[in-house]
């Protein structure tokens, strides 16, 4: 079954709060001819976008590829936070990859987060940017582990934008009664995700990209230049980027055994008005502890956008809100009647070791994907590096390059349900609380 249109209608974005409150976004026109770029990236969403945008602005002719719609996948679907540092904290990162190259990563997951503020502000993307996100625990262990890691991190990098909050100050940023204090971070921030990536295209297109919806590659013929087929047409370029994240596919085998595709999904109540103080008394975005985790804020119009559940199959199930409801009522017990306007599912990707896999696939061939729930900032700087790269800076693009990317096991027929298998396990620690 092909992802892309496994749970959508093509060309068309999913039934959202992010969709509904979008700006206005032009059809653009699918590739029906044979054409010659420089670059050719495939996948309309940050990675791809940023790439674009970035090969521009130094002077190469840049077309993207998209299935669907600018914006359509994971990137204008998620949670919205741009976290800081990488998906794994610092002291995994040492233990996986060594001290050098974890303050390298840090230094990366630093200049991404700059990267994601500077292209709103330089291209004037409303998506209302906001800072503070907010981390917590179930238990004071959970809340002490999250006290010294921020102390740690602050020693280490002089990061100093992270408040310390016991259970009282905790209460009084989010009054849950599930958590038990733990960090604000106000150097994170979160955003409008659709209407990011929509100002990331405009940026781009008016950089002189060019940009085709409704138009699936269908196969890539490696070698130099590559060629890319589609259904009307065909591009020649001299280099080509990846940029598909959960959708995929079956256009790249090494990709493919290393990013696995899993679904999410988010629910808009109706608008709280000040009800919304029992859920947030400062507009900030908060991601808990779980394995699954849960993740929310408030929307402009004060509803709650909250995110909980996965599932590891191609389909959605019948009742998204259904699902998140059951979350969202063990953090927010006193929202267990309230109206749910928008529920929506979208296909992110994960790895092993829940870290992005950059690769060069072949010399003129790169890739990037596998965010894990990290990608509002992540995805826009592999763009950036992978930009810089082409053009012969490949400092930062092989330091993310090296982070371990060992396939799934099981192969493409046992992948799937191995992975089913292993987050059960973890569900089911979430739930028992250990």
């Amino acid at each position: 079954m092909n992802l892309l249109y496994a749970n959508d209608q093509a060309g068309t974005y999913p039934r959202s709060w992010y969709a509904a409150t979008a700006q206005a976004a032009p059809e653009r026109a699918r590739l029906d001819a044979d054409i010659k770029v420089d670059v050719c990236v495939v996948g309309a969403g940050y990675t791809g976008l940023s790439a674009a945008l970035h090969l521009a602005q130094a002077g190469l002719s840049v077309a993207v590829l998209e299935a669907h719609r600018a914006g359509f996948g994971a990137s204008g679907r998620n949670g919205g936070q741009l976290g800081s540092g990488q998906r794994a904290d610092q002291d995994s990162l040492d233990k996986m990859v060594g001290r050098d190259d974890a303050d390298k990563l840090w230094r990366l997951a630093e200049e991404a987060k700059d990267l994601v503020k500077d292209l709103i502000q330089r291209h004037r993307i409303d998506c209302d940017l906001k800072p503070g996100v907010a981390n917590t625990g179930f238990s004071k262990a959970e809340m002490d582990e999250l006290h010294d890691y921020a102390e740690r991190v602050q020693v280490r990098y002089g990061y100093d934008q992270v408040e310390l909050l016991d259970p009282a100050a905790f209460a009084a940023v989010c009054p849950s009664p599930a958590y038990h204090g733990g960090t604000l971070d106000m150097g994170a921030a979160h955003l409008h995700p659709l209407n990011y990536a929509l100002g990331l295209a405009r940026a781009a297109e008016a950089a002189g990209v060019r940009i085709y919806e409704g138009t699936e590659v269908l196969d890539i013929d490696g070698g130099s230049p590559a060629g890319l087929r589609t259904g009307q047409g065909r591009v020649t370029a001299d280099h080509v980027i990846l940029a598909c994240n959960g959708y995929l596919g079956g256009l790249n085998r090494q990709v493919a055994a290393r990013v696995m595709p899993i679904n999410n999904f988010i629910a808009a109540t109706e608008p709280l008005g000040d009800e919304a103080g029992r859920v947030l008394a400062r507009d900030v975005a908060v991601a808990d502890s779980k394995f699954v985790v849960n993740y929310f804020r408030l929307s402009g119009d004060r509803r709650l956008l909250f995110g909980g559940g996965e599932t590891y199959g191609y389909r959605f199930p019948r009742d998204i809100a259904a699902l998140v409801r059951k979350p969202m009522t063990e953090i927010f017990p006193h929202l267990r009647d309230v109206k749910i306007d928008y529920a929506w599912g979208g296909t992110l990707a994960i790895t092993m070791k829940r870290l992005p896999y950059l690769a060069r696939l072949a010399p003129n061939i790169l890739t990037a994907s596998g965010y894990s729930g990290h990608g509002v900032g992540t995805a826009t700087h592999a763009g950036q590096l992978m930009a810089r790269a082409i053009q012969g800076e490949v400092e930062g693009f092989d330091t993310m390059a090296r982070l371990p990317s060992a396939p799934f096991p099981g192969g493409p027929k046992l992948r799937s349900p191995l992975l089913v298998l292993a987050m059960s396990w973890y569900a089911l620690r979430d739930r028992l609380g250990l």
